[in-house]
């Protein structure tokens, strides 16, 4: 009987569905293990950058708590949103943020001092105030833009934490200071001591960048010379992978020891990248790309790169190189933020008024630290939807330590062994891509809805109301993105499309300062940040914009380095009578015109150099290459 199979007495049917159940089971596990992966098995640096920021909010807590602060809570906060996988953003971030921080306590003492008895006056003032903020963010980069968002959060934070009490705004705004410095200490010091040998892991981080950069571009090149064929829709990937470069790079160089020159010589690099493909996308087009040889303009483009790599990696006395680039702004999109943030602030002061909540300045001041962490996104509308199903879970973990786990506590140190749990998930779950904006604002509220405190802890109707006007923030914060002038990819993409047109005539004017690196790390930037939003756009716009960009970002190359040419004082008069003339028919004519203009132009020089002595001929050859590139262009519509 041993030996006989268990399932032989049951019926075929019985068999059969039991093996049907098996196999749904282990497929539903499989599954559910595919994406539970970056909780069931995390990376060792999702680990350490987990534990690390946990116990740096833990560490905090603790010591807020043992200093006797009224509000421990916020310096936990401070930590999670200065903890980044990259030392080098945290001390970006952590150094603005001490500086919004500053800026903000001062104005929010000078509001509450001018506008003590005046609230529609004083919400007035500060929502224009948070808007100001908000839209002057957009046209900064990096955790420059947080810090200036931060001033305006900051300020809202105080002020409505003083309106009970406005004798007491300077001590709340010197206590609001003090903890964030506590966070930003606590994170920078555990930081430390997780990260041994950080400078020199830094600096091969760095040339590993730049050599992958180096690779991609010349796989390209590589592709033109060889003649296969590709779209401008293409050329994305690439794009990102070099704009994601260039992001990093400021970073980076603050992990290595940010000598002044490693950041200005990595840009640099990147940018001879764009100019390297731009070039070489522009001689495949004229079918001048000979697969048995490079052309000499290659050669020198992919020397003055290796020239700034090695200059990067190398520290050298007496190097006082700068190099800076900076993206392009729309000043519309600048005043849309401001406005949606100007009027959720008063949407919500409105509903305080009209309900005399008795949680409004929790409220408010939770509002006004929604928007600072939204504004700076690329797409609000996106990111505030996993901004709140974090806010939920946060709600739902925080319901169960304020109703059983703080009652039966008497210890701050047996609190922060309890919250590792859920922190260190939380710290996983910000490291996947495909949790990160539920993290977001699980990992910095957490902390903020259990309210630890010396003298008491949450009862269940506070931490009902403090949660009710948690989530009421983000809510109105989401409901105010989507309906007060919502951010729409396709309009944006026109908006760019018209401005790069504009750019690309002004690019003729002798007045014009707007250099190659200038011109072409903007529009890549510029193309990368839409195609990052244009899901939703249908895939002939896509590409239409894509060849519209990309041909705008060769052309206006080109045109570049001819204006450069005809104001060179070496270039011959009748050279630059010419190459001036054919500027402005670039700068105010378009279509057929401006094309017929520089074939004709081209076939002038083409005479001219002929007759030129060696050593001028090959620059006037490259400014003929230019010229029949810019007679080959043809705008493109979008549809």
């Amino acid at each position: 009987m041993s030996n006989m199979d268990p399932d032989a007495s049951m019926p075929p049917a019985h068999r059969f569905g039991g093996a049907y159940l098996l196999a749904l089971w282990q497929t539903l596990c499989m599954q559910s293990s595919g994406k539970l992966k970056w909780l069931l098995a995390p990376s060792w640096g999702d680990v350490a950058f987990a534990v690390r920021s946990a116990f740096a909010a833990g560490l905090s807590l603790v010591i807020a708590m043992g200093m006797e602060m009224d509000s421990p809570q916020w310096a936990p906060l401070t930590v999670w949103v200065v903890a980044q996988s990259s030392r080098g953003e945290s001390l970006s971030k952590a150094r603005w943020r001490i500086a919004g921080t500053v800026l903000g306590c001062c104005v929010a003492v000078g509001l509450i001092a001018a506008l003590p008895q005046s609230p529609a006056l004083f919400f007035g003032v500060l929502a224009c105030w948070i808007g100001l903020c908000c839209g002057m963010a957009t046209f900064l980069e990096g955790y420059k833009a947080y810090g200036l968002v931060l001033t305006g959060f900051t300020s809202a934070i105080v002020a409505t934490g003083a309106i009970m009490q406005p004798d007491q705004v300077f001590d709340i705004a010197l206590s609001r200071g003090t903890y964030i410095v506590l966070g930003v200490v606590c994170e920078a010091l555990l930081a430390l001591l997780f990260m041994p040998g950080l400078h020199a892991r830094a600096r091969a981080r760095l040339k590993t960048r730049l050599d992958a950069a180096q690779a991609l571009v010349r796989k390209r090149v590589d592709c033109l010379v060889e003649g296969h064929p590709t779209t401008e829709l293409d050329q994305s990937p690439l794009l990102s992978e070099l704009t994601a470069a260039g992001s990093r790079i400021e970073y980076d160089a603050l992990e290595a020891g940010g000598y002044g020159h490693m950041a200005d010589h990595a840009r640099a690099a990147l940018a001879g990248l764009l100019v390297l493909l731009a070039r070489a996308e522009g001689l495949a087009t004229l079918k001048l790309l000979p697969a048995d040889k490079v052309p000499t303009s290659i050669r020198k483009d992919e020397w003055a790169v290796r020239e700034h790599v090695e200059a990067c990696l190398t520290h050298r006395r007496g190097d006082h190189f700068r190099f800076r680039i900076r993206s392009r702004r729309h000043a519309l999109e600048a005043v849309e933020n401001g406005v949606r943030a100007c009027a959720g602030i008063l949407v919500g002061w409105l509903l305080w008024e009209v309900t005399a909540w008795p949680s409004g300045p929790t409220f408010m001041s939770l509002l006004a630290l929604v928007y600072g962490l939204l504004a700076t996104r690329e797409n609000p509308v996106v990111a505030s939807a996993p901004f709140f199903r974090g806010a939920v879970w946060c709600v739902l973990v925080a319901g169960v330590y304020v109703t059983l786990v703080l009652p039966a506590l008497n210890t701050p140190e047996m609190l922060v062994l309890l919250m590792m749990v859920p922190m260190v998930i939380g710290g996983l779950a910000a490291c996947n891509p495909a949790t990160a904006g539920y993290a977001f604002s699980f990992n910095m509220f957490l902390p903020v809805l259990m309210g630890p405190n010396n003298q008491g802890r949450y009862d269940e109707v506070s931490f009902l109301n403090a949660s009710l006007a948690f989530l009421g923030a983000v809510l109105v914060a989401g409901w105010t993105y989507r309906t007060v002038l919502p951010f729409r990819p396709d309009s944006h993409m026109l908006r760019t499309a018209r401005w790069s047109s504009r750019r690309l005539q002004g690019l003729a004017s002798a007045n014009s300062r707007v250099s190659v690196y200038q011109w072409l790390s903007g529009n890549a930037d510029s193309l990368v940040r839409i195609m990052r939003n244009a899901q939703g756009i249908a895939l002939p716009r896509r590409n239409a914009f894509a060849r519209q960009q990309f041909s705008g970002m060769v052309s206006g190359m080109h045109v570049i380095l001819l204006r450069e040419l005809a104001l060179a004082p070496t270039t011959p008069p009748a050279v630059q009578r010419a190459l001036r003339a054919f500027l402005r028919h670039w700068e105010h004519d378009d279509g057929t015109l401006v094309t017929r203009q520089a074939a004709s132009t081209a076939r002038w020089l083409e005479r001219q150099v002929a007759h030129m002595p060696p050593q001028q001929q090959e620059i006037f050859e490259h400014a003929l290459v230019s010229l029949r590139l810019l007679a080959c262009a043809q705008p493109v519509d979008l549809p």
